[in-house]
């Protein structure tokens, strides 16, 4: 049981979600991550709905369950697992990312990309403060394999809506690993800007002011993936620079982001910045 009770609850190839990096204290980075996203999921998507899986269970079933024999009791434990599971599922789910200091919240039914960028739009116009931890709030759009023929294929396809012919757009790659020693970073910048470029000739690479930046983090065997809007306008997606004043801002204005995937294809003003050419690579 205890094994199947973590099933689900660690960072894996396939899930979407939101990476958070925070400072020393994981268990609060967690409570501000679920009432940041809660606020604004509910604001976005309406309030989420909770169901008891033992609803489902008339009283004459509850009595009749009571007098079921010791077979018949422990199927109804596997059921009760079963769907206990399915409906744990929320809206946000926070799993084990692999790695000190950083957390993920796993998403369900939602895009992790609107989401976060209309919780930094907000901030960034506000100038409003919601979080004394959390550092860095980054989607995740795509998961797969931290292995370089594996984020090759997957690249492929998943880079299409932002660089596929007619789509194309300015772009940078910041990368970051954590908890692995066999990815190069020269090599996998490289392989996945030679897919950008195979998907249109005129997507350029532009580390001053970009149009997307292609995140890329990776812990330990897993590879995160997403492609981002202002990037540096909302201080590489920091929440505690993002509130701060700047002169700079009051002469930019956030790219709209909406609900619809065909939204990002959209022109979007190009930010001046300073340059965000840092990449950096974490081995331990």
């Amino acid at each position: 049981r205890a094994k199947r009770a973590r099933g689900g609850r660690q960072l894996e190839a396939g899930m979407r979600g939101i990476l958070i990096t925070c400072n020393m204290n994981e268990r609060k980075c967690v409570g501000e991550a679920y009432s940041l996203l809660g606020e604004y999921g509910d604001l976005l998507y309406g309030p989420e709905q909770f169901s008891d899986p033992e609803e489902r269970l008339s009283g004459s079933e509850r009595d009749e369950d009571e007098e079921d024999d010791v077979e018949a009791a422990l199927r109804k434990e596997v059921d009760q697992i079963r769907t206990s599971t399915e409906h744990k599922l929320r809206r946000f789910q926070s799993v084990e990312s692999g790695a000190n200091n950083v957390v993920f919240i796993r998403t369900q039914g939602i895009e992790p990309e609107n989401l976060v960028h209309h919780i930094l739009k907000d901030m960034h116009t506000t100038k409003k403060k919601k979080t004394r931890v959390i550092l860095r709030m980054l989607p995740i759009s795509g998961t797969c394999k931290a292995f370089m023929e594996d984020m090759k294929k997957y690249t492929e396809t998943f880079f299409e809506p932002w660089f596929k012919a007619p789509n194309k757009g300015t772009f940078q790659i910041v990368y970051k690993a954590r908890n692995n020693s066999h990815m190069s970073r020269e090599e996998v910048i490289k392989e996945l800007a030679g897919i950008v470029g195979s998907l249109n000739p005129e997507n350029k690479v532009d580390l001053n002011n970009p149009q997307y930046t292609v995140v890329v983090e990776i812990i330990k065997n897993v590879c995160c993936l997403s492609v981002v809007r202002d990037y540096i306008l909302f201080r590489k997606y920091n929440l505690q620079e993002v509130v701060k004043s700047n002169k700079e801002d009051a002469q930019q204005k956030p790219s709209s982001v909406t609900e619809e995937k065909d939204s990002k294809v959209e022109k979007t003003e190009v930010e001046e910045e300073e340059n965000s050419k840092e990449i950096t690579q974490e081995n331990k």
